[in-house]
């Protein structure tokens, strides 16, 4: 990685650093900056995940702890870099100008209550149209689909009820959805 490089070994230690650059020494706090420059961008890397906004946020980050060092009593550097970085990197998340706005055209939604309305709306409708057409079959059909679906019967039992033999039960019920079939698609087909 070329925007952190490695920093020589004979530095002077990180307190007679820390203690040069409170009292203002640019040299001093640039060396300091520079042996933890490596900590400072991986937070801000993980708070910001953008490699070039979190290199960007090191620089930027540098300028202010300049100012900042002579101000305020430290007494460990680390955890003071690594809490001013954070805080950097969140108060540049929360600025308005780095917020995306999606704007949202309410033509275009759909209220779940609206929804469900109009499903329930279509379901009567469908359901009227199921009736009146149950209602134009012959005695025969009519009575043998409502024996089969509504109440549940087999065929065995349909014909005990009914007097009707296997196959014409089978017939009947056969009958009765095609002509329901053709009644519902004409229904449909007429309120459109």
């Amino acid at each position: 990685m070329n925007f952190i490089q490695n920093n020589p070994n004979n530095l002077p230690n990180d307190v007679t650093l820390l203690t040069l650059a409170s009292q203002g020494d640019k040299l001093a706090f640039g060396q300091l900056y520079n042996k933890y420059m490596h900590l400072v961008y991986g937070v801000c890397l993980k708070y910001l995940q953008n490699e070039v906004l979190a290199q960007d946020a090191v620089l930027n980050i540098y300028e202010v702890l300049s100012t900042k060092i002579v101000k305020q009593e430290i007494t460990n550097f680390t955890t003071w870099l690594h809490t001013v970085s954070k805080n950097h990197c969140l108060m540049y998340l929360r600025s308005p100008k780095n917020k995306a706005y999606v704007e949202i055209k309410t033509d275009s939604m759909y209220f779940e209550a609206d929804t469900h309305l109009t499903i329930l709306l279509q379901k009567e409708v469908t359901y009227n149209n199921l009736a009146m057409c149950i209602e134009k079959l012959n005695t025969e059909q009519a009575e043998t689909l409502k024996l089969f679906y509504y109440q549940k019967k087999c065929y065995n039992e349909i014909e005990t009820i009914t007097g009707l033999q296997h196959n014409k039960v089978r017939s009947a019920l056969q009958n009765a959805r095609r002509n329901i079939k053709i009644c519902m698609e004409n229904n449909s087909t007429n309120n459109e």
